[in-house]
């Protein structure tokens, strides 16, 4: 009796919070919302975790304690609702379904822990895998062959639960029901798999993941890559028949995919105040070529070119739909030793979203995505790889000519028109990959050889692939007494564990900030003088480029990379228009 009182108050405390909860301004909230879903096509409403604890903390808390239950009253509160305001929806949806977001605290994956186990939490991760949308039974209804009674069971797991026996008094058959496919209730359902991300894994560790079941309107609201918060129930399932260990998965209540593009990088008002007092600083791209990979001497050509890659040119979508990239591409050509993979991993470390991979391990299944079968329940799933896990991101590529030719194919959609197709296995799809490529290679002699070509050099790589990147930087090693001096007690400085290896102008937590803020706020537009002067280095460069000796064909391509270059210094300035200069 106890128990029925106490969902009966749940449903009540429900029905009385979408009523007369008010907003900030002073409208009412749930009760509008829940009156427009009829003319949306809704059945499912959006409820802010922070708005039920303000309203009243202890139901909130039973929410998070026993979500079952709880969220079971929040749907039939939201019919009771329905039923005032528009009485023919109510009628026709039949269930209406209550989605949290935004709970107090985001769970990490590896804290998923028993203690947690029928709770309703909050993870965040990002997507590596989606199955196939099946459809899930939920009520169904089974006739008895001997005395043709029809009658229903309710389903609340992935296993069908069938009758023991037939409920008419009369017959009480055991056994061999026919279910009724046709009178049968079903829903969408969908798994997927959450990972956690690249930049939160502890190093030399494997990364966590926790399978999720999508229901209903979540099917087919995210694709590989996504990264994602996940508001849902952790529960347990036998990992097989009598074994005692359980496999955990999370019950999606509601997924949200992070919109922010780049990881999100708290900006305080004081972090905007020095970005923009930065800014101003006369010696501004001395201070940011000088405050990257300050620990590696020299290169400050290559600096400057990965701040430029850091900050990003503009993307832009042509009237007639065509995109035009805005990241860019560098690749670094060089000796044995020449700091190449140090500068990659640099990159990944500062940059908000990077990814570090090597050309010899990666196949193009692993770069941009794959259809894998599961051992278990032998479907398809379709899997993300480095490229698309870093969308809106960077991928740093070392040994890219070690990579096999056929894998290297892979490269070519992703790095101009940034997206993987895949169509294997009956999944045809089509996956975003805005990803900045930051490539080392070297040469196919062994050391660079400046009497030949650069596509001589790569003989490994094709020229469309390298012309594919807009800057190219070789990397010679030879001996040059003063500047092996200067390097030498550089490295030697480091290792002693003295300040000559002085600190960087810039903080590297505020270049990390610098380069988020220009990223995300600032979008300058060329100029007149400035496009006749782009129009001006285009034209010679292709003049130059008109001879057989040419180390690159000078394309359109490169007229493009122009524009980003110029538009990434501008953006580095916090300018609004990228001048002549």
């Amino acid at each position: 009796m106890e128990i029925i009182q106490e969902t009966i108050d749940y449903r009540e405390k429900f029905t009385e919070f979408f009523k007369s909860f008010q907003d900030r301004n002073g409208n009412f909230k749930y009760r509008d919302a829940i009156a427009q879903m009829a003319s949306l096509g809704k059945t499912s409403l959006v409820i802010d975790f922070e708005d039920l604890m303000s309203y009243d903390a202890n139901l909130a808390k039973e929410l998070k304690e026993r979500p079952e239950a709880v969220i079971q009253r929040a749907n039939l509160a939201i019919t009771d609702v329905m039923r005032t305001v528009n009485m023919n929806y109510a009628i026709k949806v039949k269930e209406f379904r209550a989605r949290f977001r935004k709970l107090d605290e985001v769970i990490p994956l590896r804290a998923l822990k028993a203690s947690l186990i029928n709770k309703l939490i909050m993870v965040e991760g990002i997507v590596t895998r989606t199955s196939f949308v099946k459809q899930l039974i939920k009520i169904a209804k089974f006739q008895c062959p001997l005395c043709r009674e029809k009658f229903e069971i309710e389903q609340t797991g992935t296993i069908l639960v069938s009758p023991v026996q037939c409920p008419n008094p009369d017959c009480r058959r055991k056994g061999n029901f026919r279910l009724l496919t046709e009178e049968s209730v079903f829903v969408d359902w969908q798994m997927m798999q959450l990972q956690e991300r690249p930049e939160e894994l502890p190093p030399g560790r494997l990364p966590r993941s926790v399978d999720c079941i999508l229901q209903e309107d979540l099917v087919d609201t995210i694709r590989p890559g996504d990264r994602v918060y996940i508001i849902g129930i952790l529960k347990a399932r036998q990992d097989a028949s009598k074994m005692a260990t359980f496999s955990s998965f999370i019950d999606v209540n509601y997924i949200e995919i992070s919109e922010k593009g780049l990881e999100e990088i708290e900006i305080t008002p004081e972090d905007e105040k020095a970005i923009i007092e930065l800014s101003k600083d006369p010696l501004l791209y001395q201070k940011i070529f000088s405050s990257i990979a300050p620990s590696i001497y020299g290169y400050e050509e290559i600096k400057e070119a990965i701040a430029y890659q850091l900050a990003g040119g503009v993307p832009k979508v042509m009237p007639d739909g065509v995109k035009v990239r805005g990241d860019i591409h560098i690749l670094l050509v060089g000796d044995p030793g020449t700091a190449k993979s140090q500068l990659l991993q640099y990159v990944a470390r500062i940059a908000p979203r990077g990814i570090y991979t090597s050309g010899k391990g990666s196949t193009a299944a692993g770069l941009t995505a794959t259809v894998v079968r599961d051992k278990t329940t032998h479907e398809f799933f379709l899997e993300a790889g480095a490229l698309v896990l870093s969308d809106k991101g960077y991928a740093c590529i070392d040994e890219i000519d070690k990579m096999r030719s056929e894998d290297r194919v892979a490269l070519h959609e992703a790095m101009e028109q940034q997206t993987i197709s895949i169509a294997k296995a009956g999944i045809v799809v089509q996956l975003n990959a805005r990803t900045s490529i930051l490539a080392a290679a070297n040469p196919t002699f062994g050391r660079y050889v400046p009497q030949r070509s650069i596509a001589e050099n790569l003989s490994d790589l094709p020229v469309t692939i390298i012309s594919r990147f807009d800057l190219i930087f070789t990397l010679m090693d030879r001996p040059e007494e003063a500047k092996d001096r200067a390097m030498s007690e550089h490295i030697l400085s480091l290792h002693q564990g003295v300040s000559s290896a002085k600190s960087p102008p810039i903080s590297p937590d505020l270049l990390k900030k610098y380069f988020y803020y220009v990223r995300k706020n600032i979008r300058p537009v060329l100029t007149d003088r400035a496009i006749k002067k782009i129009e001006e280095f285009f034209l010679e460069m292709r003049k130059k480029g008109e001879g057989s000796d040419s180390p690159v064909p000078i394309t359109v391509r490169q007229l493009e990379s122009i524009i980003r270059l110029s538009e990434a210094r501008a953006k580095l300035a916090l300018k609004k228009e990228v001048t002549e200069e």
